[in-house]
């Protein structure tokens, strides 16, 4: 006899109970219909790529997370290995945005532009698993490739908030910025442009340490003037909450350090968003929000729902990430819904699947003569062709218990049938 297997999930993978599932599937069709109703077309990845293109510096620390895949068959060689890359060639994909660029790159000639995608599919990371963060997990993207104007933007954000909306959500927050505004806030307070990286990845730690925190991080490794000045820039920005005021302050402060075109672009997008909004939520100019790929060229934003009092998904513009593929820039711009946070969220709400079908349980004494449980069988039948959801199963020698199962599963109606 050999060791017991044992009967636990991997570490950080998840097992999918038939309650949660079912939130699963509910919200995942609202995401599809919701998306498709904006233009946006469905594709897939495969949950694989080559090693080199996920270690080509434009994950950011995801990159430290691969899951890496050894070669294969006679290919395989690892006594002789002197590096990694003589027994790894592909790895399991950390997101889905650097396989779109991928797939955009390889077939442009059969797609519209441009292209408006929706991807919802697994992905793994080697990270520390917590509430809310998995190894394996689904992400769901809409991204606009090919449209360089910030008709993107006002695309993705009233698509991903109508979507919350209909799922349920309301009160939450999309807070925007723009990578450029943060490049000129650094540039104006006298940090260097090969410096301003580690800036933004200290900055990065508002939410966690405050503004004292991130000041005392910055006058660590950079000069004191520089880090007063800048920091002075988040004192003056604290009360203003829309992307008008925000700008306004940044125009009047930082002069010719900031580009009138990049702040009136994001004003643009702030006016058509609150003017077509369809879900209840606010839109806040928030200039600490850094978003840690280093892919994002211009605007960035993330989710905020109050009641995970975290990030519940996020996205940005990304106009290089294709060209590294293809040979030439294609303009892009993505959004990604939190969908294991919104899950879980809607999971410990206790949340209901609004107008679903009723349920019904049949239940059949075991000695029924078959052409009775034709007779049943055909019943259930017609009852499905109504909309009903009818499950038929014997009944058991303790009928009290199995109903009392049956009635927590969701089963409204339970009828016994009986060899009589």
């Amino acid at each position: 006899m050999g060791s017991t297997l044992s009967k636990k999930p991997v570490n950080g993978m998840k097992e999918i109970l038939p309650r949660e599932m079912e939130i699963r599937d509910y919200v995942t069709g609202i995401i599809k219909e919701t998306y498709r109703s904006f233009g946006f077309t469905p594709i897939e990845t495969p949950c694989m790529e080559n090693i080199n293109n996920l270690q080509s510096n434009q994950g950011g620390d995801n990159e430290k997370l691969i899951f890496k895949v050894l070669k294969r068959g006679e290919k395989l060689h690892i006594k002789e290995a002197e590096t990694e890359a003589d027994v790894v060639d592909f790895g399991m994909r950390y997101d889905l945005t650097l396989p779109l660029s991928r797939f955009y790159a390889n077939n442009a000639n059969d797609l519209p532009s441009p292209f408006k995608a929706l991807q919802i599919g697994n992905v793994w990371r080697a990270d520390r698993p917590q509430r809310g963060r998995y190894r394996q997990f689904t992400q769901c993207d809409i991204d606009i490739l090919g449209e360089p104007s910030n008709l993107a933007e006002i695309e993705l954000i009233l698509a991903t908030t109508t979507t919350l909306g209909r799922i349920g959500f309301k009160n939450f927050e999309i807070r925007i910025n723009e990578r450029r505004i943060l490049k000129a806030m650094a540039a104006y307070a006298g940090f260097k442009e090969e410096d301003t990286e580690e800036v933004f990845i200290i900055l990065d730690k508002m939410d966690k340490i405050g503004l004292d925190g991130v000041t005392e991080e910055l006058k660590e490794h950079f000069d004191a003037a520089s880090v007063d000045k800048y920091v002075a820039l988040f004192s003056g920005l604290h009360d203003k909450r829309s992307v008008a005021e925000g700008c306004a302050f940044l125009m009047d402060t930082l002069g010719d350090f900031l580009d009138p075109e990049i702040a009136k672009s994001l004003e643009e997008i702030e006016t058509a968003v609150n003017a077509s909004k369809e879900a209840e939520f606010e839109l806040v100019f928030d200039p600490t929000l850094v978003r840690g790929m280093g892919y994002y060229t211009g605007t960035i934003f993330e989710i905020a729902i109050p009641e995970f009092g975290g990030s519940c998904g996020g996205g940005g513009r990304y106009d290089h990430m294709v060209g590294k593929f293809a040979g030439h820039d294609v303009p892009a711009c993505g959004f990604s819904i939190g969908f294991e946070r919104i899950i879980l969220l809607l999971m410990e709400s206790g949340f209901q699947i609004p107008n679903r079908a009723k349920k019904v349980a049949y239940l059949v004494e075991k000695n029924y003569p078959v052409e009775k449980l034709v007779e049943v069988m055909n019943q259930a039948k017609a009852e499905r062709k109504n909309g009903k959801e009818v499950l038929v199963v014997r009944r058991n020698k303790n009928a009290k218990f199995q109903k009392e199962n049956l009635s927590e599963q969701g089963y409204e109606e339970i009828v016994e049938f009986f060899n009589r």
